[in-house]
């Protein structure tokens, strides 16, 4: 029993170490952009007052922060060094992993939903082209590694691809997919899908919504048919609206991500792509600016690839 329960904690730590080291690669682009731009900033014993923040102010907004986030940030630095606070670079970098850790972890406070007793329906949106129905396979990829029964539904029935995609990534982590024939009523196939997910005492329901544009009202009521559809047959369902966002699109995705948040009741983000940008800043400017929990991250094409957000972690990799 001993040696089980130490065993136990030495897969936790490795399994932690593991998601550090990962997301640490994920972002290295974007802690070369940043730590350099932040060095050259404050070199050669140059005090640290508002001027120097102020050169820090572009250093920011080129992470994608955001102009709204970097505001926000640079005005409490500002004050404690009006107050002689911040005596060198690496208190100024700690202070400013701070700010970034308390922005995202004010965000990521909203819990994930538990469900007992039906499965959890988890309803995915966004546009085409975010990596959304690769995302799913990742995802039921996840909840499979961690020993829970999945089923995917292929509820994107205006794309023929996206149900062919749907189908290889179901091969490809043994998790049977539900679909109905392309241009088929997305709402039919999901009636199906828990249906059988109910009947089965499947643990998640994954659901793959078409990805039109979010300026379309047809998707939009769309969704709502599906909304009232989910809750039809479990109560509370969809329990979790996951919007993919493309990291490397930045701010311009963070538009699409309002309209989205709007229209479709989005609960969580998963960023895709993390690792193919050296903008990993508009991380921060997700959980600030729409007030929503970044739930999973993109760190590559594998189906391992997709990590549990972990807003210490992320801090960390962007300044070590």
């Amino acid at each position: 029993m001993i040696q089980t329960l130490f065993g136990s904690l030495e897969e936790q730590q490795e399994k932690k170490t593991g998601f550090l080291d990962r997301m640490k690669q994920a972002v290295t682009r974007t802690r070369e952009n940043l730590a350099e731009r932040i060095e050259e900033v404050v070199s050669f014993g140059k005090e640290i007052d508002r001027n120097t923040l102020d050169d820090l102010e572009a250093t920011l907004i080129g992470a994608d922060l955001g102009t709204t986030t970097t505001q926000e940030v640079l005005g409490k630095l500002r004050e404690k060094a009006d107050r002689k606070q911040i005596k060198d670079v690496e208190e100024l970098k700690r202070l400013l992993k701070e700010e970034l850790l308390a922005i995202l972890s004010l965000a990521n406070q909203r819990p994930v939903q538990r469900v007992d007793g039906s499965p959890e329906v988890i309803l995915v949106v966004g546009v085409n082209g975010t990596g959304k129905t690769t995302s799913i396979g990742k995802l039921a990829q996840v909840f499979r590694s961690q020993g829970k029964n999945v089923l995917l539904c292929a509820a994107d029935t205006f794309r023929a691809a996206a149900i062919d995609q749907l189908e290889i990534w179901g091969q490809r982590t043994g998790t049977e997919v539900i679909k109905t024939k392309p241009g088929g009523d997305p709402s039919a196939v999901l009636f199906d899908a828990l249906q059988a997910a109910a009947a089965r005492k499947v643990d998640y329901v994954i659901v793959d919504t078409a990805g039109r544009l979010h300026t379309k009202s047809s998707l939009m009521s769309e969704l709502e048919k599906m909304h009232r559809t989910a809750q039809r047959i479990i109560p509370g369902a969809p329990h979790e609206t996951l919007l993919v966002m493309d990291a490397t699109t930045g701010q311009n995705g963070l538009q699409q991500a309002r309209l989205f948040t709007q229209s479709a009741g989005v609960t969580g983000i998963v960023l895709t792509k993390l690792d193919g940008t050296a903008k990993g800043g508009v991380v921060v400017a997700i959980c600030r600016e729409l007030g929503l929990p970044v739930r999973y991250v993109g760190v590559g094409e594998k189906a391992g690839d997709l990590l549990p957000f972990n807003p210490q972690e992320f801090v960390d990799s962007l300044f070590e």
